[in-house]
């Protein structure tokens, strides 16, 4: 299993609590007894933390309470002692102003939880997309050993006698219905069939990404991303990881010693393979700053460049999570790529991502292609640099129309996520498909959260005519489930005095995806010139979690963690145009 000695029962955390005839333990034991446990199932046995992100808003996690009693079955199996520690959960429906505000938050309770109680290893339950990175946060950061026990995608569905995919066909027949073409009563009905059981989305969109890059880093069983939330394979992984865990206890393993530069490396092929969400991007780099693995946009596009997409499932391609799975899921998958992944890499199992994968089979290879033929032989995700995003901004050219990966048209701008609701249907605007739709202040800071608005709306007099995709930017994200010529992520931000800021209506902007440039078409007298005008938007909080987030949180670039959150090597990563800020406000606000 693990190369090392097993620790001993005193050498556990948990025993500087329980085991020491002193009045502290006393109290320790005497608590655990007031809980209705006898000594016999607590004494000498690792505690295993089970960080439960479960609650009646996160509806993607609502077979959690059963999950974690299937967890608990495993420890005990196991010879632990389980204790369940519920956590924030972050609905990506119903949290407000986005979940990503947020995420920082729970990582920041993770680690907290882990490091204050009596907890020798901890298994993480989240998939609901933020969730899953939040708890990797904050694991790599207290770094007591640490299990990943995946969600899983919700099943499989349909409507009038078309396979349904959850996000992507939300916004699909949002844009029929914005045409005229589908009813009220239709719309109605497909409310009842989009989500038809627990689970997270059950197209490759940011939830199931994140799950897949767990395990393929290492942090999850080897195929348990891959399994249907409600299938009964799920509450056996659930035992399975519970069981897992009692073994990380006693050997130690702490999440540091597997989420490597090699795991981070195998991550992003992963990512690329599987025509993953853009929301990976900005989630890596914010686990990587945690781990101290030294991560730049530039790795991400050099892995894009040599991956083939091999992963036929929606947005991108044709299939959802479930029939992944019954085709061989992710391991197969990672076989196909084998090649392509540093297959010494230590996961959690005790083996290595080689060991992992050995035997894996392709069930359908239209799901699961060979690399003879894939979906596109490369660029499921690509990094862009210009004028208009010197730090670099991110589009998905495998969800694009290809006639749009090299476009130049005049801006159309929207100061705001308001501004863009209430103008973008006036005809009086006379946008055509070759217009450049440009969302400004709806970054880290701007909206606040980077929420997923990167999906700008086409206005409906183009829907109407049957345009279906227009070249979009802004500062914000998109969902994963989403689809389009959108660039998001673009850093620095607007609301930084970022060039973003400084588009005016009629410029020409020029997107090339194989030249890797996005470009305002004006003279860098004119740039500065503008930039010498600009105002810095105000800042909204001056209380609380809010002021903390405007305070400390980077740029997307870097991972939009918080400053006083990462280990004082990785906060060197601060972009060199902020302490080029006018507004020494801003420059205090994001340079400390």
């Amino acid at each position: 299993m693990f190369s090392r000695q097993k620790r001993t029962v005193e050498q556990l955390r948990s025993y500087r609590y329980f085991g020491p005839d002193d009045l502290r333990s006393f109290g320790h034991r005497s608590r655990q007894k007031q809980s209705g446990f006898g000594t016999e199932e607590f004494e000498g046995k690792p505690v295993i933390g089970i960080l439960n992100t479960w609650n009646d808003l996160i509806s993607c996690h609502a077979h959690f309470k059963q999950r974690v009693e299937e967890v608990k079955r495993g420890i005990w199996q196991a010879g632990g002692f389980p204790v369940e520690v519920p956590v924030m959960g972050l609905s990506e429906t119903f949290m407000k102003p986005t979940s990503m505000y947020y995420r920082n938050f729970l990582a920041m309770e993770a680690e907290e939880v882990l490091r204050t109680y009596p907890i020798d290893a901890a298994v993480l339950m989240g998939g609901c997309d933020k969730t899953t990175p939040a708890l990797l946060m904050g694991a790599l950061s207290a770094d007591i050993p640490s299990i990943f026990m995946p969600g899983g995608p919700m099943n499989k569905t349909s409507w009038r006698g078309e396979q349904l995919g959850s996000g992507s066909d939300v916004w699909k027949y949002w844009a029929e219905r914005g045409a005229g073409r589908l009813g009220c009563d239709a719309w109605c009905e497909l409310e009842d069939h989009i989500a038809a059981s627990p689970g997270h989305c059950m197209t490759m969109g940011t939830a199931s990404t994140m799950t897949s890059i767990a395990e393929t880093m290492g942090m999850a069983l080897p195929g348990s991303a891959s399994v249907p939330a409600t299938h009964s394979s799920h509450s056996r992984m659930a035992s399975a990881t519970g069981r897992q865990a009692v073994e990380l206890a006693w050997y130690n393993v702490k999440p540091t010693e597997i989420m490597t530069a090699a795991a981070f490396d195998n991550a992003i092929t992963a990512l690329m393979a599987i025509g993953g969400s853009t929301n990976a991007i900005v989630h890596l780099m914010a686990m990587a700053g945690r781990a101290q693995v030294p991560l730049t946009l530039e790795r991400f596009d050099e892995i894009s460049q040599t991956t083939p997409v091999v992963g036929n499932l929606r947005p991108a391609g044709k299939y959802v999570m479930g029939d992944f799975f019954d085709a061989g899921g992710l391991r197969a998958l990672l076989a196909v790529i084998s090649d392509l992944l540093k297959l010494d890499a230590p996961n959690v199992a005790g083996t290595n991502l080689g060991e992992a994968i050995k035997g894996a089979e392709i069930y359908d290879n239209d799901v699961i292609r060979i690399r003879s033929n894939p979906i596109c032989v490369n660029n499921s995700l690509a990094v862009l640099r210009g004028n208009l995003c010197p730090d670099g901004a991110v589009i998905k050219p495998s969800a694009a129309e290809t006639q749009l990966h090299k476009h130049q048209g005049p801006a159309v701008v929207f100061k705001n996520y308001p501004d863009l609701k209430a103008r973008i249907d006036d005809p009086e605007l006379k946008l055509t498909k070759d217009h450049v739709i440009v969302l400004q202040n709806a970054g880290p800071l701007g909206a606040p959260g980077i929420p997923e608005w990167g999906m700008l709306p086409i206005p409906k007099y183009l829907l109407a005519e049957g345009v279906r995709d227009m070249l979009r930017i802004s500062d914000a994200r998109m969902s994963g489930t989403s689809y389009g010529a959108c660039v998001l992520h673009v850093a620095p931000e607007s609301f930084v005095a970022g060039p973003l800021a400084l588009v005016q209506d009629g410029d020409l902007i020029t997107l090339d995806v194989e030249a890797r440039k996005l470009q305002l078409e004006i003279s860098d007298e004119e740039l500065a010139k503008r930039k010498a005008a600009w105002t810095q938007p105000q800042n909204k909080f001056t209380r609380g979690y809010g002021k903390l987030y405007f305070d400390e949180t980077t740029q997307a670039n870097v991972g939009c963690d918080f400053r006083f959150l990462l280990p004082m090597a990785a906060r060197i990563l601060i972009p060199a145009f902020i302490k080029a800020l006018p507004h020494q406000t801003a420059i205090s606000m994001l340079c400390g």
